[in-house]
């Protein structure tokens, strides 16, 4: 037979690995897995760097190989600390520190060569694991880290068995237990541990060529949107809910256009200027519970209009003059507030003011012929003293029948964004098309303004929440009106009803596996999507949204009165100490219903392999003390007469039927006392 033949598969190497290969490469695995999920927020450098060395140190240890060199790790460590430096522009901070830790993790199983640097890996490997929730709290998250959990639990637990090459699912059983008596202490943590908000959010937009929301608007510059299905907020409604076609959700309002960009009104102009809310609401209120995404904004998505303020505890909120409602902080975590809408109301100054100047205002210098469209409508005989209704329905009317269109991929847009919406491209999404009709109201000499948003949405048949998507996000528009004040007009509803009804509406691309699945079980794609989201909707609900209120409210169904931060420290602490009295109870009546003589020749048969004498709980201490004499001679002489000593007590005795194997009486138990004094004073050989 050729060499090549005789060479073993790597399966059945992997099997003759010795134990220091086969544990190092299942601990390069759990780092894998733990850091997997991150790849997606680390810089590109250090998720290949990563896992070069992952493999590298994996190849290694799976071929014997020495390891490298300290020079070689102090120049991989300064090489990444100027790439973290480079890529952050600084070194401390969340993404900065996330990166530093997992460049110090992977270097660090280049210099595993003992126990020590095992466990300092171990606890990087921890620490690494809880940095995954800086940036997703998802069900999906949480459980892919109880698995990294229960790796590196097994592990650990492995690394403290010294004793020749015990299988790794033993180690596994023995963390399983562990983390299943922990239960009990992590969930009297969850539960009364003060809940503070996280500490790295940070303002920012995430959102760029997908659809959403900004707090800015430029026209234009996008060839093609892509539809983010990503959940923006569920809500429950009390009672039926109102028509999709009602279902609007303000957010920013944007005033200000310089031509290519649309921004909020600024915040500088004099008080004459500032027009007020007047918000006058009729009719039957809506009353809905929202559980919202972080969003890292200080928005709050409510149903038009809400004059009174969503009942969120921790925040103080505001209700701006063009109704859009603030938190005093961003929303760097998941909030549930409960809000009441009137979807009949009026709002904005009723009469003529100086302000509504501000919403006239159009560039010069851009869309000649839009500005020449308004003119010539001015001209018209049947406009010419028409009021600002009879324009508004002239302008949709033309949106309706003059050919256009609704598309996520119309194209890069030039200077004159409204002129080639009307008279060239006659396309576009929510964006151009209100962007188009605000600019052609003010030509008209009619305030005009754009309100962003969430607009429909969908109901989970599973759970029965109502479903707003990033897909959702909308773009409309509000005119003035003499004694009407700020008036909706949605003018995308009039190039495609069913964006704003409850028809047929543009969907988010899907992945091959999602539509190999949906080409066979349509229905049962979206009775899975369902069932998944009705259960992470759950996992908001009661855990990532798991409040000081819901705190305070689980003290009153206890029996306190008047809950306070103290009540729940002392309950948190009464609890705690409470369970450890318990484990100690527990601890040492284990600890009596174990033979004494046993534990203390387990000691002795530690000492004894890590001198080289290797022995199985069947081996008798006559059979060990024999061995020793072997190998040591006069020199193990004394450490055989105690295990023939330790033998004589344990079985003799027992045998005479004075006591049981777990029992000591004060006999037997000062010959144990004096036994293990025996241990402590033997010079053990060299």
């Amino acid at each position: 037979m050729t060499p090549a033949a005789l060479r073993p598969t790597p399966l059945a190497a992997l099997q003759t690995l010795p134990r220091e290969g086969r544990d190092t490469l299942f601990l390069l695995l759990v780092i894998a897995w733990v850091l997997l999920p991150q790849t997606a927020q680390l810089p590109l450098w250090c998720s290949l760097g990563a896992g070069a060395v992952l493999l590298w140190r994996g190849w290694l240890a799976f071929h014997a190989r020495p390891l490298p060199r300290k020079f070689w790790l102090v120049g991989l460590l300064a090489l990444t600390i100027a790439a973290t430096y480079m890529t952050h522009r600084t070194l401390i901070g969340r993404d900065a520190g996330v990166t530093l830790l997992v460049v110090l993790l992977t270097l660090k199983t280049l210099e595993l060569r003992a126990r020590r640097d095992a466990f300092v890996i171990f606890f990087l490997g921890f620490f690494c694991m809880l940095s995954n929730f800086f940036y997703s709290q998802s069900l999906l998250t949480a459980f892919s880290m109880v698995i990294g959990l229960m790796g590196l639990l097994t592990a650990l637990v492995n690394a403290h068995m010294p004793v020749g090459k015990p299988p790794l699912l033993e180690a596994a059983r023995t963390a399983g237990w562990m983390a299943l008596l922990g239960t009990p202490i992590m969930l009297v943590l969850f539960l009364l541990f003060p809940r503070m908000a996280p500490l790295w959010g940070a303002p920012g937009d995430v959102i760029n060529a997908r659809s959403g929301l900004s707090a800015r608007m430029e026209v234009g510059t996008i060839a093609k949107l892509a539809l983010d299905d990503s959940v923006v907020m569920r809500i429950r409604f009390e009672g039926e809910p109102p028509p999709q076609r009602q279902l609007y959700f303000r957010g920013p309002v944007l005033s200000g256009f310089d031509g290519r960009q649309w921004l909020p009104m600024r915040d500088s102009l004099p008080y004459r200027y500032v027009l007020p809310a007047n918000l006058q609401a009729s009719g039957e209120p809506v009353r809905y519970e929202v559980t919202l995404e972080p969003t890292q904004r200080p928005w709050l998505f409510v149903m038009e209009a809400a004059p009174e303020s969503p009942e969120l505890p921790g925040y103080r909120n505001f209700l701006q003059s063009d109704l859009q409602w603030l938190t005093s902080r961003p929303l760097t975590e998941l909030v549930r507030y409960k809000a009441v809408s009137y979807p009949a109301f009026t709002h904005g100054p009723a009469q003529t003011m100086l302000g509504l100047l501000e919403y006239v205002d159009v560039p010069p210098d851009f869309n000649p012929r839009t500005l020449a469209l308004a003119a010539e409508l001015r001209r018209d005989p049947r406009y010419a003293r028409a009021d600002t209704a009879a324009l508004v329905q002239a302008v949709m009317e033309r949106l309706r029948l003059g050919g256009y269109s609704y598309t996520l991929e119309p194209g890069v847009y030039g200077k004159d964004t409204a002129d080639e919406f009307w008279f060239d491209r006659k396309e576009g999404f929510c964006e151009h098309i209100a962007s188009s009709f605000v600019i052609l109201m003010r030509a008209l000499d009619i305030p005009a303004r754009i309100v962003t948003g969430y607009q429909g949405g969908e109901r989970n048949p599973v759970d029965g929440l109502w479903t707003v998507r990033q897909s959702d996000a909308h773009a409309w528009a509000e005119v003035w009106q003499a004694g009407r004040g700020w008036v909706r007009v949605d003018p995308t509803s009039a190039v495609s009803p069913g964006r704003t009804g409850a028809f047929e509406r543009l969907q988010a691309p899907q992945g091959m596996v999602a539509q190999a699945f949906g080409t066979i079980s349509p229905t049962a794609l979206a009775r899975l999507r369902a069932t998944w989201e009705a259960v992470n909707s759950g996992w908001n609900q009661w855990v990532l949204n798991y409040t000081q209120g819901q705190q305070f409210k689980l003290l009153k169904n206890i029996g306190f009165e008047t809950p306070s931060w103290r009540d729940l420290s002392y309950l948190m602490i009464g609890a705690i100490v409470l369970a450890s009295v318990a484990g100690g109870g527990w601890a040492l009546w284990e600890r009596t219903q174990h033979d004494p003589w046993l534990r203390l020749l387990a000691r002795a048969r530690k000492r004894l392999a890590q001198a080289g004498i290797d022995s199985t709980p069947a081996t008798s201490p006559r059979q060990l003390a024999r061995l020793v004499l072997e190998k040591y001679g006069d020199q193990g002489q004394a450490l055989h007469d105690w295990l023939v000593q330790l033998e004589m007590q344990r079985y003799a005795n027992a045998a005479a039927g004075s006591t049981g194997a777990g029992a000591v009486p004060a006999r037997r138990q000062a010959q144990l006392s004096q036994l293990r004094q025996q241990l402590s004073r033997i010079t053990w050989p060299a």
